[in-house]
């Protein structure tokens, strides 16, 4: 049996990277493949991947795997007590656990990076992506507005958003989303501007294919791998702005166990209660790090120059 499957797997891996696919799904496979095999040899995107991936099944599963709740504590007995085997990371000013508050407050980080990420990067591409189709004037104003929200640092914008329309954590998901679009529109741009001029633009559009087709159908699915790299190296800034947005007050709202709030909720215990505020702050770095040794795996597997 052992040697049957090895020789079905060395005939599956030979299939996936023919130098001449039979069938469209053949070739879709095969770049598939090839992109998770360069991924793979980088050692720190894996680490990175595995951080990402333990921090979704740590948010799925946070109800069953947080020993106390995040919300509720005992003031009497459990108040700022250190870390311990029946507190692994010790207790906040309110009496509450902090591993089951960093726990739950993972769903909080996940659910703000996911949100923005859909919101802002589509509008960042087709912005980008018009722009650079269409060019004369619509390539100017266009970009003139990408300029006005690059000119202001993102969260001194979100900050201005957030007071605007109020606090909370939708409303910081909504002005995270405004200030993080500009980068994926000028990346999506300069992509535009080099396939535009391609010979299979100039065939499609012999075909009578419009320009609408040609931006979406054509345009749009090769622009989405630097834009999707991008993304993942902007996770770290979405989660440091919201966790900046959330020790102003900005953000999440007490009791929700928002990782920057918890470090607000900290500042006050800091040199004698350390683990308050260390906790969430250590948790914030592991997950901005792991993000970044991602985008950096997937920047190596998805570049079209990079030799495989």
């Amino acid at each position: 049996m052992m040697p049957r499957a090895m020789s079905e797997s060395a005939s599956l891996k030979q299939w996936l990277l023919s130098d001449r696919p039979q069938s469209r799904r053949q070739a879709a496979l095969g770049r598939v493949y090839g992109g998770w095999c360069s991924f793979a040899r980088n050692r720190l995107a894996m680490v990175g991947l595995g951080i990402v991936v333990a921090l979704v099944l740590i948010a799925a599963l946070a109800p069953w795997l947080a020993p106390y709740s995040p919300t509720v504590g005992d003031l009497g007995n459990d108040r700022l007590l250190p870390p311990s085997a029946a507190h692994w990371f010790g207790s906040d000013d309110q009496g509450r656990d902090i591993l089951s508050r960093l726990m739950h407050g993972s769903r909080i980080t996940l659910y703000v990076v996911t949100l923005v990420a859909v919101l802002a990067a589509p509008i960042g591409l087709l912005v980008g992506t018009v722009a650079g189709y269409a060019g004369g004037w619509v390539d100017t104003v266009l970009m003139r507005v990408t300029d006005i929200f690059l000119a202001f640092p993102r969260l001194i914008l979100a900050l201005a958003f957030v007071a605007a329309l109020g606090p909370g954590i939708e409303n910081a998901v909504i002005a995270i989303a405004i200030t993080s679009w500009p980068p994926y529109a000028r990346i999506a741009r300069a992509e535009t501007l080099t396939l535009r001029q391609a010979d299979y633009i100039s065939a499609v559009k012999l075909l009578g294919a419009s320009p609408a087709r040609i931006v979406l159908r054509h345009i749009v699915p090769l622009c989405l791998s630097s834009v999707i790299v991008r993304v993942t190296l902007d996770m770290a800034g979405i989660i440091l702005t919201a966790a900046g947005l959330g020790f102003l007050g900005l953000g999440a709202q007490p009791p929700l166990p928002e990782w920057g709030a918890m470090i607000a909720g900290g500042r006050a215990y800091v040199l004698d209660q350390w683990w308050v505020a260390a906790a969430p702050g250590a948790a914030i770095f592991v997950v901005s790090l792991a993000f970044n040794l991602l985008g950096d795996g997937l920047r190596d597997a998805l570049d079209p120059k990079g030799s495989r």
